[in-house]
C-alpha cells in the first residue's frame, strides 16, 4: 500500500476513537428533574450546569483542557452530573419545577447568564449551591471548586479566597 493512501484509512479510523472531553458530561433527555432522580440514584451529590455558547474562547478552552483531563472525570464524575447548557440555543428542555423552554430562555432569564462560561452547581432539589462566572485558569483550579463544593465550603468562605489558600499551599 502507497503512503499516500493510508492517510485517509487513518484519518477514518481516528475519528471513531471517543472524545475524552465529551466523556466529562453526561448524556441527558433535557429533563432537568430526571437529571437531579439520575444524579440521586447514582449517590451523586447534584448537577453541574456549564452555561455556553459556541462562539465562547474561554468554554472552547476549559472543553479541552480542563474537562479532558483524567484526573477532574476521576474525581467530578462519581460526585455530580455534568450538563452543557447552550445559553443561545433552541434546544427544548425541561427545568426544575417541570416547565419546557428552550435553553436559552432557562440561561437567561431564570439563571441570569449573559456572558459565558458560567458554571453553576444545584443541590438534589435543583437549589443553587454556587455560581462562578468565568473561567479557571486550569484543571487544578476546576479540581479545587469541586472541592470546595463538594467540602462544603461554599458556606463558609468565598471561593477566591479558598483559591488563595490552595494556591499558597501547593507552592
Amino acid at each position: 500500500m502507497k503512503p499516500l493512501r493510508i492517510i485517509p484509512l487513518l484519518i477514518l479510523c481516528l475519528s471513531f476513537i471517543p472524545s475524552v472531553q465529551a466523556e466529562f458530561f453526561d448524556d441527558s433527555w433535557g429533563d432537568l428533574k430526571e437529571d437531579l432522580n439520575l444524579a440521586k440514584e447514582a449517590g451523586q451529590k447534584g448537577l453541574f450546569l456549564f452555561y455556553e455558547m459556541d462562539e465562547c474562547p474561554f468554554c472552547s478552552r476549559m472543553k479541552a483542557q480542563v474537562f479532558s483531563q483524567e484526573t477532574v472525570q476521576a474525581y467530578f464524575k462519581p460526585r455530580f452530573r455534568a450538563l452543557a447548557i447552550d445559553i443561545e440555543g433552541d434546544t427544548e428542555l425541561t427545568d426544575f419545577a417541570g416547565n419546557t423552554l428552550t435553553s436559552k430562555v432557562f440561561a437567561q432569564k431564570h439563571n441570569r447568564v449573559r456572558a459565558t462560561p458560567v458554571m453553576i452547581f444545584y443541590d438534589l432539589e435543583g437549589k443553587t449551591l454556587y455560581r462562578h462566572t468565568g473561567p479557571l485558569r486550569n484543571s487544578q483550579e476546576f479540581l479545587w471548586l469541586a472541592e470546595y463544593i463538594d467540602q462544603g465550603m461554599y458556606q463558609k468562605q468565598r471561593f477566591s479566597k479558598y483559591l488563595r489558600a490552595q494556591r499558597k499551599a501547593a507552592k
